[in-house]
């Protein structure tokens, strides 16, 4: 059984976990795990490992429209070493301040394998669930696609500066918050943009029809990728850039556009749910992140 799989199993049984996260009151609460084997490529930082763990909970408060207010972190190493658990709690506290929510610590243990388990908290007195698209709304994503598979091509060739920073993702918890709104239906791109979109199709009883042309794609795509088929790859499937989509009228676009701190790319329509996911006419896989996998 799959991750997918599992949460579908257990959705019935709890029908207050939510979307990107669980909505209590008018509070937010997520939670994720990343463990090295699977998450964290050799050439990884504990500083980029705090930072992108944390980050990643809070893109989930960013993508229900939310204020991210504090997080916390479950650190387990086979050792404590003094410089690496600092780094971890730097990074973790660096990432917090860019999207004005605190690190307010967490807990420490030994495990087999370096392990991180994260929680974000946020507040909104309206969040944006899945399931709100309608035809003849826009499907649109903020900043660019590809950048983590390019940064685990780059630890692969030992290029580990460089690999940590593209790495070190800026939760779009702002642009969430801007376009919040506005947008009828919004999740982060953690599981890739085409496993998103099925993702957003499913809960809101829609299709997509997509311009792959459209699909902002990170420079340094360009810089790896093989031919244009892996450039579509690492832009479609690989996942993990921590980017929202969302979906909003027409008539908003312009208005979305001037609220959010980044560039925000219109790369399709909302169709009826008969019409499916396709891009460029043709149907678009299901197919993305798997996070008990060791890649994209």
């Amino acid at each position: 059984m799959d991750e997918r799989t599992a949460l579908g199993l257990l959705a019935d049984e709890l029908p207050d976990a939510g979307d990107d996260a669980a909505v209590v009151g008018d509070q937010v609460l997520t939670i994720d795990m990343l463990h090295e084997s699977t998450d964290f490529p050799d050439g990884v930082t504990h500083y980029t490992a705090g930072w992108r763990a944390v980050g990643a909970s809070l893109s989930d408060v960013g993508a229900m429209g939310a204020e991210a207010t504090a997080a916390v972190a479950a650190y387990g190493v086979p050792a404590f070493e003094p410089e690496d658990l600092l780094a971890f709690v730097r990074g973790a506290n660096d990432v917090c301040e860019r999207v004005g929510a605190r690190y307010v610590g967490g807990d420490l243990d030994h495990h087999g394998e370096f392990t991180v388990s994260t929680a974000a908290l946020g507040r909104t007195d309206e969040p944006v669930w899945r399931s709100g698209a309608s035809p003849g709304d826009r499907v649109c994503v903020t900043g660019d696609l590809g950048r983590s598979a390019a940064a685990v091509r780059l630890f692969e060739r030992g290029e580990t500066d460089r690999a940590n920073d593209l790495f070190r993702f800026d939760p779009r918890v702002e642009t969430g918050r801007a376009i919040a709104s506005h947008a009828t239906a919004m999740m982060d791109s953690s599981d890739g943009l085409a496993r998103s979109l099925h993702q957003l199709a499913e809960a809101s009883d829609c299709g997509f029809a997509i311009d792959a042309d459209a699909i902002p794609v990170h420079e340094a795509v360009d810089d790896l990728a093989t031919d244009e088929a892996d450039r579509r790859s690492m832009g479609l499937y690989f996942g993990e850039d921590f980017e929202l989509v969302f979906t909003v009228p027409e008539s908003a676009l312009e208005e979305v556009r001037e609220a959010a701190s980044v560039p925000i790319t219109d790369i399709g329509d909302v169709t009826d749910a008969d019409a499916g996911i396709a891009i460029d006419g043709e149907t678009l896989p299901d197919r993305g992140y798997d996070h008990g996998a060791t890649d994209g």
